[in-house]
């Protein structure tokens, strides 16, 4: 394991981030959270509430929108997962950004943090928010039977959609366009 995450923030230092910079959306965070269980690497998803105000129902990264007090956007990212799932900010070992992205459907600017968390952990989901973590083993991701992709055009720009079937979950929208970039650079470490 500690092989892999040299590797993974040596490919994540190494890149040069996109940043999007648009005072029309919203400034936000999510936490791409890696553990290693039983022999290989998960991700762990949130699945959102019907009784959020925004992608009621969708699979999502743990995270939110950037608050005054946070000061950085990795600290919103933090104490979104904190609120939403209780994972604490000490417990998580940042290894990286990858590329800002816009949601399609919201006014948001995302910025995803890559992320080592401890496993076994004793998550507190925020019932309010998280209707259920999932777990899913990046093997499965990788697996090309589990990628669906799209072209679209959005406000004349062409826009590539991701949607990754795992079980009975669609990983679909900027999720799916951070899960794609970091499926790409963890597989060149892997």
């Amino acid at each position: 394991m500690r092989a892999m995450k040299q590797r993974l923030r040596q490919a994540l230092s190494q890149r040069q981030k996109q940043h999007i910079v648009d005072t029309r959306l919203a400034p936000s965070a999510v936490l791409v959270p890696i553990y290693y269980k039983q022999g290989q690497y998960y991700i762990l998803f949130t699945k959102r509430t019907q009784t959020v105000k925004e992608h009621k129902g969708q699979i999502s990264f743990p995270g939110g929108a950037y608050q005054e007090g946070d000061e950085t956007l990795v600290n919103t990212a933090l104490r979104e997962c904190a609120e939403e799932i209780g994972l604490m900010a000490h417990q998580v070992e940042v290894l990286g950004e990858l590329d800002d992205t816009v949601t399609l459907t919201s006014a948001y600017i995302i910025s995803p943090f890559v992320a080592l968390i401890p496993w076994p952990y004793q998550f507190k989901v925020n019932e309010e928010e998280t209707e259920e973590i999932i777990e899913v083993p990046i093997s499965a991701l990788l697996d090309k039977g589990c990628l669906r992709q799209e072209t679209e055009i959005i406000d004349r720009q062409t826009v590539s959609l991701y949607f990754y079937h795992y079980q009975q979950s669609v990983i679909w929208g900027a999720t799916a366009r951070i899960l794609n970039q970091f499926l790409d650079i963890f597989a060149q470490v892997m």
